[in-house]
């Protein structure tokens, strides 16, 4: 699957890419009409050790499905985030079996 990221003043290193890159891959076990995701990532400047935000944006046709968490490691959130859109394109694929 293809993988756009975006990181706000801050530089990504290459092992949280590849880490991103696999979760974003089993995306397409659950569904596999999944385009492409958008991750942004995001450093809060604020006094809270869960500063670190992730947003995932998986392009499916018709939709887009988008998860927002918020977690002390960016490794944390992507994997909170993936969990969820797990469950949402779950839904959405049953949702499009019984009609």
């Amino acid at each position: 699957m293809k993988v756009n990221m975006q990181s706000v003043n801050f530089t990504v290193d290459r092992k949280l890419v590849d880490f991103i890159q696999r979760k974003m891959d089993k995306l397409e076990n659950y569904y596999d009409k999944v385009i492409d995701a958008d991750v942004y990532l995001k450093v809060e400047n604020t006094s809270v050790k869960e500063n670190k935000i992730a947003e995932v944006r998986v392009n499916i046709p018709g939709d887009d499905i988008m998860m927002k968490k918020q977690c002390r490691t960016f490794e944390e959130a992507i994997d909170e985030a993936s969990k969820s859109l797990q469950r949402a394109l779950l839904k959405r694929k049953e949702k499009i079996r019984t009609h």
